[in-house]
C-alpha cells in the first residue's frame, strides 16, 4: 500500500488529492516539519514523501504526481497527447515548482531572507513576496482564462498541483484571488469537487 507523507495544508495536498482521485487504497500520515522520524525517511526534511510499501520512497511533489498519474493510467489524471502536449504540461509543472511555490517561501518564513529581526524587515519582505505572486499568478490567470482545466479538457495532476497554491493566494495576499478571475474559477471548481473536500476535511485544512 501507498503512503504519503504530509503537512496540513502545505504542498503535499497535491498528492493527497491526488491519491484521492485516483481512489486505491493508501495511508496518509501527517508529519511536522523538522520531526527526527521524518527526517530518516526524507532528510530534506520537505513534504510530500511517498513510500511504495516496498521501501522505495519517492519525494519532490512534482514528481510525485508524474509518478501518480502514470502508475494509474486508469484515473485519467495524465496529460496525454503529442510531444507538444507532453512539453506543455512539463513546462506548467515547472513553473509551479520553479516559479510559483518559491514565490510564497518568504511570506511563510521571512526570517530565511534576511540577517535582521525586526518586524519592519520581515513585512518588507513579505511584501514584496505578495508582489511577486501577484506577477506569477497574472501568468497562470492568463492561462486559464477559457479553461475549465489547467491543461487539455480533462483533470489532471496539473490541476491537483496548483490548488494549494490558489490557496494560498486566496487566503495571504491583500485581495485575494479577486485580481485573477480565472484563477478564482478554477479554484472554486476545485474545492467543490468531492475528493478534494474529503482530502480537506482529513487535513484540517
Amino acid at each position: 500500500m501507498l503512503t504519503l507523507y504530509y503537512h496540513p495544508g502545505a504542498c503535499s495536498l497535491a498528492a493527497h488529492i491526488a491519491l484521492e482521485w485516483i481512489g486505491a487504497p493508501y495511508k496518509a500520515i501527517e508529519v511536522e516539519f523538522g520531526d527526527k522520524d521524518y527526517l530518516k525517511i526524507n532528510p530534506a526534511g520537505a513534504v510530500p514523501a511517498l513510500d511504495d510499501g516496498a521501501g522505495w520512497i519517492l519525494t519532490q511533489d512534482a514528481a510525485i504526481l508524474r509518478h501518480l498519474a502514470r502508475r494509474h493510467p486508469e484515473a485519467g489524471l495524465a496529460v496525454d497527447g503529442d510531444e507538444k502536449t507532453q512539453a506543455e504540461a512539463d513546462r506548467w509543472s515547472f513553473f509551479i515548482t520553479g516559479d510559483l511555490h518559491p514565490a510564497f517561501f518568504p511570506l511563510f518564513v521571512p526570517n530565511r531572507y534576511t540577517r535582521a529581526r525586526e518586524k519592519e524587515a520581515f513585512d518588507d519582505i513579505r511584501a514584496a513576496a505578495k508582489a511577486l505572486a501577484h506577477k506569477k499568478f497574472a501568468l497562470v490567470d492568463a492561462h486559464l482564462t477559457g479553461r475549465r482545466f489547467f491543461l487539455g479538457e480533462a483533470r489532471s495532476y496539473l490541476d491537483a498541483y496548483v490548488f494549494p497554491m490558489e490557496r494560498w493566494a486566496q487566503t495571504l495576499l491583500d485581495d485575494g484571488l479577486s485580481q485573477f478571475p480565472a484563477v478564482r474559477a478554477h479554484h472554486d471548481m476545485m474545492a467543490a469537487d468531492p475528493a478534494v473536500r474529503n482530502v480537506l476535511a482529513a487535513e484540517g485544512a
